[in-house]
């Protein structure tokens, strides 16, 4: 196999073993408007990164974490809606991000970003990807109870010793670190689909959390490989290319009918 494809292979079914289960609560929790909202803040984050000369991953955590952090704030303010909130802060950290990029003296491939450069994975993406992927990993196998309690009801988790705050804001910073490591793979503005289509698709036939959070990143690894082959066949763009497989994917499994209990 050509290298570059066996690294976008790669680093695709990395992303896709992180975006299961943590896309499984994005769904759960109906937090996609969040999701997008941190991912339009990456480009932010991007700039950043080159303007001060860091590496750009470390930068779009660190603008993902910084805006999670005052979503919570402003949230406890009770200001404004959460919708409306997550509706300003998406759309001015997008309009920051871009007014930001044009005022740069270096060129910067916003394309890339913005919907993904998969088939442009190397070693050093693979080493985010698989690296962040594991301590993503690691803290949702140690905080799957307080999730699941916060997510089925958060008062009850409260009174069964849960710190919900705390919890949520670990998920939240959780989202964050995987938007960072996956901009490569789908980009920024498409992200979010790669974290709930094949959540939503997995929901279809799952009977506990456990079966979803696997069948989801089971269903973006058919996702990955599908848009991988469409792209080099069809010569499309690969990170909407795997896109539209798992929304494929997600009709499919829909399509077919389910046993009546």
């Amino acid at each position: 196999m050509t290298d570059f494809l066996l690294f976008a292979l790669l680093g695709g079914l990395g992303v896709a073993t992180v975006a299961g289960p943590l896309g499984s609560f994005i769904v759960w929790r109906r937090m996609a408007y969040f999701g997008d909202t941190l991912a339009h803040s990456a480009l932010l984050g991007i700039t950043v990164g080159f303007m001060l000369d860091i590496n750009l991953n470390l930068a779009v955590v660190f603008c993902c974490v910084a805006l999670a952090l005052l979503l919570v704030t402003m949230q406890r303010q009770r200001m404004v809606a959460t919708d409306t909130l997550l509706g300003i802060m998406a759309h001015s950290a997008l309009s920051l991000g871009l007014v930001a990029v044009a005022l740069l003296e270096i060129r910067v491939d916003l394309l890339s970003y913005l919907f993904g450069d998969l088939l442009a994975v190397g070693d050093e993406d693979l080493l985010w990807i698989y690296g962040g992927g594991a301590l993503v990993l690691l803290l949702l196998k140690l905080l799957w109870q307080p999730l699941l309690a916060i997510t089925i009801n958060e008062e009850l988790a409260h009174v069964e010793g849960v710190n919900v705050p705390l919890t949520r804001l670990i998920l939240m910073l959780l989202i964050a670190v995987v938007i960072a490591i996956a901009m490569k793979i789908v980009g920024l503005l498409l992200i979010t689909s790669l974290l709930i289509i094949p959540a939503a698709a997995a929901r279809r036939f799952a009977r506990t959390p456990e079966q979803m959070a696997i069948g989801a990143a089971l269903i973006g690894y058919g996702a990955v490989t599908g848009g991988l082959g469409m792209s080099w066949y069809l010569d499309t763009p690969a990170g909407p290319s795997v896109v539209v497989i798992a929304l494929a994917l997600f009709l499919l499994l829909y399509s077919i009918p389910t046993k009546q209990t």
